[in-house]
């Protein structure tokens, strides 16, 4: 089963779903807005990624975290961070065949998909 994760209403994620629609691929959605977070697969993420890239430093949740915290950030405090604002881990997260993958791009979607 191919899943996958994010905001409903970001726009990376609507071109993802668009995506996998076009391509016919079977997916369910978990909406960190409305479901909350999805703690393991946000492990699964930073144990295949690390932390540095499942955290969206580029994002305004990470820019609004004290300075103190960001440099102090490790894999079990991005967690906790995520769990009180999932809007700062990278979308879309998608677990597809017991893998992890990050972000949007449609040739990577197209070499995970075998298309």
């Amino acid at each position: 089963m191919t899943k996958i994760y994010g905001i409903k209403n970001c726009d990376t994620m609507k071109k993802a779903f668009k995506w996998l629609d076009e391509h016919n691929i079977e997916y369910t959605f978990h909406d960190y807005k409305k479901d909350g977070l999805d703690e393991s697969a946000l492990k699964q993420a930073i144990d295949e990624h690390g932390w540095e890239t499942v955290i969206n430093k580029r994002g305004t949740t990470w820019r609004q975290l004290p300075p103190a915290v960001q440099d102090d950030m490790d894999a079990e405090k991005a967690i906790s961070i995520a769990q009180d604002n999932a809007s700062i881990v990278k979308r879309p997260l998608l677990i597809h065949e017991g893998k992890a993958y990050l972000g949007f791009k449609a040739d990577t979607y197209k070499d995970i998909f075998g298309l």
